[in-house]
């Protein structure tokens, strides 16, 4: 199984590149609606979203104290069964906040570091 932590710049760029990858595929439902499925040998796509690199602080009436500082980006982790070449959108991060059931919690890859700096 191959796993893939990925950074995009946004949400909209994430989908675009997850379709032209065929990660996601469009299919109609019963309501004529476009809706995305998984591709061909994909078992899961976990859309992380936004990552908070600085907690914020709230009072009593969780009323916001400092926002949270998030690192730049929109994340996904892919399980796959085949190798998809993320370019480089693909991370490997340490101390992941998430991980698939049975696998490692840190990515396995070239280099470690926290996130790219290019989002192209």
């Amino acid at each position: 199984m191959n796993i893939a932590k990925l950074q995009y710049k946004d949400k909209e760029t994430a989908i675009a590149d997850l379709i032209a990858k065929g990660v996601y595929k469009e299919v109609e439902n019963l309501d004529k609606e476009i809706t995305l499925a998984y591709g061909e040998g994909i078992q899961a796509v976990v859309e992380i979203g936004l990552i908070v690199e600085v907690e914020g602080t709230y009072d009593s009436d969780f009323n916001v104290i400092t926002e949270p500082i998030y690192y730049d980006g929109y994340f996904y982790d892919v399980m796959s069964e085949q190798k998809i070449d993320f370019g480089t959108n693909e991370i490997f991060p340490v101390n992941c906040i998430h991980a698939f059931a049975g696998y490692n919690t840190n990515a396995d890859g070239p280099v470690n570091f926290l996130f790219n700096e290019d989002l192209s």
